[in-house]
């Protein structure tokens, strides 16, 4: 068949849902057909991810999904359970808009690894300080507390125009708009969710400030190696963090 020209134009764009998204359309079935039921508590991750034969990180994604739509509820120490009005919530149209198409978090933080440490090299190779950079390094260093939700609506808007600054630093237009695209990433709700479980514990938080500080001392002092190794560094220990947040998932160990 050949397609006229305007029937092209119309026609949906072919899209494949992300694992973690199959993992939340598969539990919000589960829970509006009743295997799951209101106050019941969801296995653990490693048993969802031994079912679904997927990884601990995309169960985590899809958790994080259900507890920014308030479908689940998790409890320190207790594990996951179905919200008591989730069956009531999940309409067509709010099930839409749940999976409303976050990027994995965890696959940003793999095109970050990727990226980011090189953009720090090439900002180092400028050696300048900056104002805005020093301004929201100076905003991260005043908080303490993670358990709030002002300090945490703070470290969410300066970690990531932090990060940005770093490429803005490169004085290269083509880094920077990869940045801004990153940083849109980095506001996204489900990422928003799991940083902040990940720095439940605020020495976590002191830990990614004081890299942070490494980082633009680097790069301001023109040291390229420094730069690139602290910004690898740090962002391992963001995954690191997150991944370690698994181990006081779902109902702990099992």
């Amino acid at each position: 068949m050949v397609w006229e020209t305007n029937q092209l134009s119309v026609a949906a764009p072919l899209r494949v849902e992300q694992v973690y998204e199959q993992i939340a359309r598969r539990l919000i079935q589960d829970i509006r057909i009743g295997l799951l039921k209101a106050g019941e508590r969801l296995p653990s991750e490693r048993e969802l991810a031994r079912r679904l034969e997927v990884s601990r990180s995309s169960v985590r994604e899809a958790i994080g999904v259900l507890q920014v739509g308030g479908i689940v509820e998790t409890r320190q120490g207790a594990g996951s359970f179905v919200a008591a009005d989730a069956p009531r919530r999940l309409t067509e149209e709010r099930t839409s808009a749940l999976l409303a198409h976050d990027e994995s978090p965890f696959a940003l933080l793999e095109a970050r690894e990727a990226f980011e440490p090189q953009v720090a090299r090439l900002a180092a190779s400028r050696a300048r300080r900056d104002s805005a950079a020093e301004h929201l390094l100076e905003e991260m260093e005043g908080l303490s507390d993670p358990a709030s939700s002002e300090q945490r609506t703070i470290w969410s808007q300066a970690d990531r125009m932090f990060h940005r600054q770093i490429g803005a630093m490169t004085g290269n237009p083509v880094v920077v708009a990869l940045c801004d695209q990153v940083a849109a990433i980095m506001d996204q709700p489900l990422w928003r969710r799991l940083r902040d479980d990940s720095l439940s514990n605020p020495g976590r938080m002191r830990m990614h400030i004081a890299e942070h500080r490494m980082i633009y001392e680097a790069v301001s002092e023109g040291d390229p190696e420094a730069a690139e190794a602290y910004a690898r560094q740090h962002l391992r220990r963001v995954r690191r963090y997150m991944t370690d947040s698994l181990a006081s998932d779902s109902g702990g160990p099992g």
